[in-house]
């Protein structure tokens, strides 16, 4: 049985034995400072150089990964038919960057058929604060990364009366088998990579378009897309777009390969 994203990025399995989904970005906002990476810990400073934030023109926050000195990895849904994103570099408090940049959507590439994109930045040279992530490597790609560990890291939204900035969470998730991802969603496509969320430890709202990278070797494996439509602490797995799949696009736009 398939499950469907719908154009309102809510799917609802057409059995109700599964769960539905909604992207990271539009888990709706509680009144209190949640909306980010459940139940993780906070980033030391330098820990995720390659994580960015993107403040969207249509008031949205998503985050990324540097994979080259003029590209950033996000999601698909996190572009929208926004005009315009800011990119914050080097951030641990959400909003206080080491700097910034404006991109207009002449820059954004959007993958045809799948939950992920391309941002072209202008030129940034890279130090300890600010430094790209690498995709895994060709001789990988057949590679599903089962039972691997690896980190997801974001800032998400958080409000609390006021608008201040959150600091930068990070949280450690296994890597599980697509077959188990579909235990709770029905059969998902080759192209995602899903973790195994327990103890409360997820991916939330806005993460959407953030790194999962493996603790072994460091590898950009994953790109932020959904969690349960029951909320990011459901125990549901959380699902990335699956950048093996991807490795001939990303290469085709950036040049980037391993």
């Amino acid at each position: 049985m398939k499950v469907f994203l719908t154009i309102l990025a809510l799917v609802v399995a057409s059995a109700s034995a599964f769960e539905s989904k909604v992207f990271v970005k539009d888990v709706p906002k509680a009144s209190k400072i949640e909306g980010r990476i459940t139940n993780g810990y906070p980033a030391s400073e330098g820990k995720a150089p390659y994580a960015v934030g993107l403040g969207f023109s249509g008031g949205w926050w998503c985050g990324g990964s540097i994979i080259g000195n003029t590209w950033v990895l996000t999601a698909e849904h996190c572009i929208s038919d926004s005009a315009s994103v800011t990119v914050y570099f080097g951030a641990t408090w959400r909003t206080n960057a080491q700097y910034t940049h404006w991109v207009g959507n002449g820059d954004f590439i959007k993958h045809p058929n799948a939950d992920i994109a391309l941002i072209r930045i202008p030129h940034v040279d890279f130090w300890h604060m600010v430094n790209k992530v690498e995709l895994p490597s060709y001789n990988d790609r057949y590679n599903n990364y089962n039972e691997y560990w690896a980190v997801a890291c974001g800032w998400g939204t958080t409000y609390d009366g006021s608008s201040l900035p959150d600091w930068l969470q990070c949280v450690d998730l296994q890597i599980v088998h697509n077959d188990e991802c579909g235990w709770a969603y029905g059969s998902v496509g080759d192209n995602i990579i899903c973790t195994r969320n327990v103890d409360g430890k997820s991916i939330c709202q806005g993460d959407s378009g953030g790194p999962l990278v493996t603790h072994d070797g460091n590898k950009l494996v994953g790109v932020t897309n959904f969690v349960s439509g029951n909320g990011c602490q459901s125990g549901a797995p959380g699902g990335f777009q699956r950048v093996t799949y991807h490795l001939d696009w990303i290469r085709d736009h950036t040049g980037i390969s391993y």
